[in-house]
């Protein structure tokens, strides 16, 4: 038996191993940007059942002043989850997307946990 056959190869540098690893291969994306793609619209849509329900609790039985600056406040925060959405899903067409980064990450949530709380006290 050769001594190239082992794991390590010749030199030790990984043999084919370590060559995929420099130059990695086109990748397959399968279906998996479209799963992704589809959780962030169902994300999007969640998002604007949110503030028009908060709009709508609002402007129901006469707005005041603090519910128009609230429902004011979800609709902004609705449409900063738009915006950091659609470039998401828009960067996941691309052959070899990026992960998403932590500033658009940390967007996103806090965009959801605000109009959260924005629609509860729209409600209540």
């Amino acid at each position: 038996m050769s001594e190239a056959a082992g794991p390590g190869g010749a030199g030790g540098t990984g043999g084919a191993g370590g060559a995929a690893l420099r130059d990695p291969a086109p990748r397959d994306p399968g279906l998996q940007p479209e799963r992704t793609r589809l959780a962030w619209r169902r994300t999007t849509l969640t998002c604007t059942v949110a503030a028009v329900l908060g709009a709508r609790a609002a402007l129901h039985d006469g707005a005041s002043v603090v519910a128009a600056v609230a429902c004011a406040l979800c609709l902004l925060l609705w449409l900063g989850f738009l915006a950091v959405a659609h470039r998401r899903m828009t960067a996941l067409t691309a052959a070899r997307p990026h992960p998403l980064g932590r500033r658009a990450a940390t967007a996103a949530a806090v965009c959801t946990g605000a109009l959260a709380v924005c629609a509860a006290a729209l409600i209540l």
